[in-house]
């Protein structure tokens, strides 16, 4: 595989982290409760962080 296939399947990979991420950060805020919003909300913003790391270094490389 060409390392320009390559950037783009991890490009495509942290798209989809970023997606996971919204779609888990909708659900902490507007449909549970208790504890489980504190750990949906926890997890949305480690995939938020890993996927702009991910991004940010396909970006610049």
């Amino acid at each position: 595989m060409s390392p320009g296939m390559l950037k783009m399947w991890i490009s495509i990979a942290g798209m989809g982290i970023m997606f996971l991420a919204i779609i888990t950060i909708y659900l902490s805020r507007y449909k549970l409760k208790g504890v489980l919003k504190l750990i949906t909300a926890l997890l949305a913003y480690i995939f938020l962080f890993i996927s702009a790391i991910t991004l940010f270094i396909v970006l610049f490389t």
